[in-house]
């Protein structure tokens, strides 16, 4: 991919905010304030493709190294082949790299022999090659066709995308929508849409001037305002038709089939033309050759083919002597055009160019053969194998799966396709290894793979069936297997089935599985059973668990923290520790099925920290989520953002939510999900000083004086508790709860139990000795981390020093005050200005509204949501709204505000 050439340039009319956007990333990295990534998303033939030339021209132009790759469709199983073209330019830097890094690189590019130490540690090894690449100039890495990329690599540019502003490097990606390459990122996000009717019409115009008016109408309505369809199909027209002077055929050709606009050119080739770019199509740019080696492996000599193969205007020799195709969709369309036979023939001419134990060739030679093949079958298994073992779980599985396609033995079949629903399992390939466990449960399984095919069926129905039924009748049986002498043990696996045991455990409240987990609890890793402390009773096991977690994580190596990553983040979450550097370790090194834990820990610590401006991320990730096929954590997402909800009490959107989730939470036994929803109403009731509302839902969670042994997250509504008790005049049902916690000795478990316990103290103490407990819970370690527990302490004793008629009242009521009015939680704001005003003391309206009257709560959560600064589409996306609704909205929304743009928004809810 040179400079932009003439189709390139035509195709960008319309582009001005993505060019602006492109050239804006390039401009900051070049002057050194730091890099981005921009995922371009966008159909077919869409013209992403098209703003990466433009992207490359420009940065060349800035004297930027550009590093290029494409995702090949025929080579999505080749475990780092993407990572390969990018890196390969680079790979004579490593010297200067760790020894262990360069190993890791110089493995997955196969220069070195073996595997490397970790597979999770190549995306830390590529930063760090990018970084020495960078002192010399800026870098632009694009990614084409991201969606067709291998998932290995995928993983290590998802890391790499996240550590992007901490070098000059631009990364630029185009994909299709959808794919778990895509969706599991969080790169900027440009949706690359259809052209206007205008930019169409001038697009059409400049490439095909002399069409005749009909039949331009005709093409841009067929087209639909794809660049690509605009320029190409009126090619497919004759001179006539072109001119208006022959009718055009009912249909044109091709309309909306875009990877077939080029077959009439196809079929106008030579058989030994197409005969080399199928060669070139199932190969792939990766491992493409001159285009002489490709004539000679189709057995022409003739340059008569080559030229032919360039007039057709399909592909062309570029500077390197690469045959590259013109348009990826090109590639699309020779594969589709050639018949089985042929494609069976093109592969066996492929693997006999590759060495006997590379995993392409095994794949071509399965993709070449029509009959059982044991011997083939075992050599592809290995290979699945040895993938797996280097990080490539995925393209692991995908060998594994056609190993027992080919596999002669039912049983050997069986124990196949189980090894791959594993592996793709730990790749969080999840729409995948449902449709592997699908499949084998049509028949019997071998009862030496009996745990493993265990795991791959409760791994699928815990996290997209939401269903926990299978981990207590195949767990248990799994575990016993598994601690019989001599047993195998299948990687580690037993570690993996008492963790969803104990997953399954924690979310329903089952005495049986909490049973099982006790009985085998010795037979597990220390760190494991340390989890198990964390969760199961947690007000009496999990004293001291932050300490010994981190002394864990610190005596750690890099490759035992990696296998051990859901166990830590686990256990750090039952006792509100996962914040900060524990989850930020992990962040980008793994596939989605540990990236969905970091996410969820993520958003269930901005809640807990203050940072509720992050409160669109649940959605975002509940969407992402579902379009995975992780129904489980879409659920606890959303279950997340409703702790928002209840917070700002928005019963409204609270209300939406448990009406969303309960009833998917409720039919799985979720106690962990409808317990917090309960919680939650009563959270967003204690909001709007309904104290009674609030104590009859708490009541029927956590009795007075009782820490449940079923209730882990038993802190959060102790502090609430105790606060509606207090107000409706149960101080002894109060202090009787705060005598419970004492006695437990919950201040032991973790910084945040201590703060909680400390409020509660306050609140519930008698009047001499209450000023003096509320200033000690401030001055527990760590207090001013939870915001807002923090400002309702502060209202709490801003009320009561206020009825004293203290002075000090104002500064603390004022202190609680600006807090919720940051956090947008206007009740609570709300009533902090009441207890200033009954002081004597102005303060700001928490729901400010310039005229007067106030928002709805619809209005209030769109409102909230442009003041973070989305957009009216993504609002809408997470509001389920259409774009024009809430614009109507934000229409209706400013005047009340006093205001007349989003700009201003922030400061107006804030009381500015």
């Amino acid at each position: 991919m040179g400079a932009v050439d003439g189709r390139n340039a035509t195709e960008l009319v319309g582009r001005r905010q993505e060019t602006e956007l492109l050239g804006r990333a390039l401009d900051r990295a070049k002057s050194g304030a730091g890099g981005c990534a921009v995922l371009l998303r966008g159909g077919a033939g869409i013209g992403k493709t098209a703003l990466l030339a433009w992207a490359e021209e420009r940065a060349r132009a800035a004297e930027f190294m550009v590093l290029r790759a494409i995702g090949s469709e025929a080579e999505t199983e080749f475990a780092f082949g993407v990572l390969h073209q990018i890196l390969w330019p680079l790979l004579e830097r490593s010297e200067g790299l760790p020894p262990h890094q360069r190993e890791a690189l110089e493995s997955v590019l196969g220069v070195r022999a073996g595997m490397p130490p970790s597979g999770f540690t190549v995306g830390a090894s590529a930063l760090a090659l990018l970084a020495e690449a960078a002192r010399r100039r800026p870098l632009l890495l694009l990614l084409d066709d991201l969606h067709w990329a291998d998932s290995s690599s995928a993983t290590v540019f998802a890391f790499l995308q996240r550590r992007s502003a901490e070098l000059p490097l631009v990364i630029i990606t185009a994909s299709r929508p959808g794919g778990m390459a895509v969706e599991a990122w969080s790169a900027r996000l440009v949706e690359v849409e259809s052209l206007g009717h205008a930019d169409s019409g001038a697009l059409l115009k400049r490439c095909h001037p002399g069409l005749a008016l009909g039949t331009a109408d005709r093409v841009l309505v067929e087209a639909g305002g794809n660049p690509l369809a605009l320029v190409e199909l009126p090619r497919q027209l004759n001179e006539g038709q072109r001119k208006g002077v022959v009718p055009l055929p009912e249909r044109l050709p091709l309309g909306e089939r875009l990877d077939r606009l080029f077959a009439e050119r196809l079929r106008a080739l030579s058989p030994a033309a197409r005969r080399v770019l199928l060669l070139v199509a199932l190969a792939s740019g990766a491992v493409a050759g001159s285009a002489g080696a490709w004539l000679r492996a189709a057995g022409e000599d003739a340059e008569d083919v080559l030229e032919h193969i360039e007039a057709g205007g399909l592909a062309h020799v570029d500077a390197s002597g690469r045959l590259t195709f013109r348009h990826p969709l090109v590639r699309s369309a020779v594969v589709s055009a050639a018949t089985r036979s042929e494609r069976r023939e093109a592969h066996r001419t492929l693997a006999k160019g590759l060495v006997s134990d590379d995993p392409r060739r095994l794949v071509h030679e399965a993709s070449a053969t029509l009959l059982p093949d044991e011997d083939l079958a075992a050599r592809l298994h290995e290979a699945g194998l040895r993938l797996s073992r280097r990080g490539g779980d995925a393209e692991g599985a995908l060998l594994v799966d056609r190993a027992a396609a080919l596999s002669t033995d039912p049983a050997d079949r069986a124990r196949r396709l189980t090894w791959a629903a594993v592996m793709a399992a730990r790749s969080g390939q999840l729409s995948y290894t449902a449709r592997l466990v699908t499949e084998l449960k049509s028949g019997p399984v071998p009862p030496d793979i009996a745990p493993l095919f265990a795991y791959a069926v409760v791994y699928v129905d815990q996290s997209h069936s939401v269903d926990f039924e299978s981990s207590f009748t195949l767990l248990p049986g799994a575990l016993d297997a598994l601690a019989e002498p001599g047993a195998e043990a299948f990687g580690g696996l037993a570690e993996q089935v008492y963790f969803k045991l104990l997953l399954a455990a924690t979310y329903t409240g089952d005495p049986g599985a909490w049973r099982v987990l006790e009985e085998h609890r010795e037979k597990v890793s220390d760190l494991a059973r340390l989890c198990h402390r964390a969760w199961s009773d947690t007000a009496r096991t999990a004293h001291a668990v932050p300490a010994e977690l981190g002394a864990w994580v610190e005596r750690m190596s890099e490759e035992q923290e990696a296998g051990a990553a859901w166990l830590l983040l686990w256990t750090a979450s039952a006792v509100d520790v996962a914040d900060g550097l524990l989850w930020r370790r992990f962040t980008g090194q793994h596939g989605y099925a540990t990236q969905g834990t970091i996410a969820k820990a993520k958003c269930y610590h901005d809640f807990l920290r203050g940072r509720w401006d992050a409160a669109p991320d649940c959605l975002r990730e509940a969407e992402a989520a579902d379009e995975l096929g992780y129904h489980c954590n879409a659920l606890l997402f959303r279950h997340y953002y409703a702790h928002f909800l209840a917070g700002r009490g928005d019963e409204a959107g609270l209300a939406e939510i448990d009406r969303r989730i309960r009833p998917v939470a409720a039919r799985a036994r979720m106690r962990f999900v409808t317990d917090h929803l309960d919680h939650l109403r009563a959270l967003a009731a204690l909001a709007h000083g309904r104290y009674e509302d609030a104590y009859c839902r708490l009541v029927k969670i956590t009795s007075p004086g009782v820490l449940p042994p079923g209730l882990p997250w038993f802190h959060l509504p102790f502090f609430d508790l105790v606060d509606a008790a207090v107000h409706t005049g149960r101080r002894c049902e109060a202090q009787a709860h705060v005598a419970a916690g004492r006695e437990a000795r919950i201040e032991e478990i973790s910084g945040h139990h201590a703060f909680l316990l400390a409020a509660a103290t306050a609140l519930a103490a008698a009047d001499d000795e209450a000023d003096d407990l509320y200033r000690a819970a401030y001055s527990v370690p760590g207090a001013d981390q939870w915001i807002f527990e923090l400002a309702r302490l502060r209202l709490a004793h801003g009320s009561w020093l206020r009825r004293r008629h203290r002075a000090e009242a104002r500064d603390v009521l004022s202190e609680a005050h600006q807090v919720f009015r940051e956090l947008h939680a206007g009740p609570w704001a709300q009533r902090c200005a009441e207890e200033l005003r009954a002081a004597g003391h102005s303060a700001g309206a928490s729901v400010p509204n310039g005229q007067g009257t106030p928002l709805t709560a619809q209005e209030m959560r769109i409102a909230q949501l442009a003041a973070t600064g989305l957009s009216n589409k993504e609002i809408g996306n997470v509001l389920r709204l259409s774009p024009r609704t809430v614009g109507a909205h934000l229409y209706k929304i400013f005047p009340k505000l006093g205001i007349s743009s989003r700009a201003a928004l922030a400061r107006a809810l804030n009381g500015d």
